[in-house]
């Protein structure tokens, strides 16, 4: 569907939670919706809600053997059941056959994945097709219906910093990601947030399939250029954290010569870059093991076409 505007009704959305089981906004919403689907129902669509990764939710662990959301590759979707291979490869098997298969016409149309970060990113939705208008145009339609609160975009458009996600095995995947909240614990300011963001996200699919004309926009987005990871010594070990003059400072700029990183003597290490970078997820706790301090994004505008379901129901 990327890369031609899409005419045809939305059919199918899922809504994940989950997908990291101890990040609890979505785990909450999805469960609630489970039993109480009246909130999410819209008329022209099926809207389905699922726990992504049950055992690990179970334990309010991010996962149980590897990472549910770098599982969907073609790899491991096409490995051979067997008894040592990771849960989470055989969940992200499961999920396929369920909602795909990936890159496929019978998959779902969009997934919605719920996520939480302890990084001050607020709202945040995350876009992986530069060239999707029907994701940026939905995107920007949330942008709109939150105002005057921010709700940045992150485009992971970047093949070098690109995974394969859970809600990739949709023709239109979004990434739904609200912080600041601590894993494993649910506040409700930033449950709020998320439930907008779905509210919102579906109203815009039942506008769409109800023919409603969808002008051409542009809306700016932040664009992932590359991960930083923390100072380190020889054997690999920490020997600084987040300068305070960054941490909390996710979407500001970052500008040649300001503090990045403090050492444990003291010393301070500053961006050496040549232009201006905007970081987020600064100091997200899940990104210790993958060895990431922030990403540096820079800011891009994306522009979509106008768009118009032809073959309304």
């Amino acid at each position: 569907m990327a890369g031609c505007p899409r005419t045809l009704p939305v059919q199918r959305v899922a809504i994940f939670g989950g997908t990291h089981g101890n990040e609890l906004s979505g785990v909450f919403l999805v469960k609630h919706w489970l039993k109480e689907d009246g909130e999410i129902t819209r008329p022209s669509m099926e809207v389905t809600p699922f726990i992504t990764n049950p055992k690990a939710v179970e334990k309010c662990v991010r996962y149980i053997d590897t990472d549910l959301n770098r599982a969907f590759d073609p790899q491991n979707l096409g490995k051979e059941n067997a008894p040592n291979l990771p849960y989470e490869v055989k969940r992200a098997q499961e999920i396929n056959s369920i909602f795909g298969p990936k890159g496929s016409v019978c998959a779902y149309d969009v997934i919605l994945d719920l996520h939480n970060t302890t990084a001050h990113m607020g709202a945040t939705l995350i876009l992986e097709d530069s060239s999707d208008d029907f994701t940026i145009q939905m995107c920007h339609y949330i942008q709109n219906a939150m105002a005057p609160l921010k709700c940045s975009v992150l485009l992971i458009d970047n093949p070098g910093m690109k995974y394969s996600t859970t809600r990739s095995i949709a023709r239109h995947p979004i990434g739904v990601e609200v912080g600041p909240q601590a894993h494993g614990i649910v506040r409700a300011d930033i449950l709020d947030l998320m439930r907008r963001i779905v509210k919102y996200a579906l109203d815009f699919v039942q506008c769409f399939n109800e023919g409603k004309e969808i002008p051409k926009c542009s809306m700016d987005v932040y664009k992932v250029l590359e991960k930083v990871d923390y100072p380190r010594n020889e054997r690999g070990d920490l020997i600084g954290v987040i300068h305070r003059k960054l941490q909390d400072k996710d979407w500001q700029a970052l500008n040649p010569g300001d503090p990045m990183f403090v050492k444990v003597d003291g010393e301070v290490i500053t961006y050496d870059g040549e232009y201006t970078v905007y970081p987020t997820f600064i100091n997200e706790a899940a990104y210790y093991e993958k060895k990431q301090a922030f990403t540096n994004t820079q800011k891009v505008t994306l522009t979509a076409q106008a768009l118009r379901c032809t073959h309304v129901k």
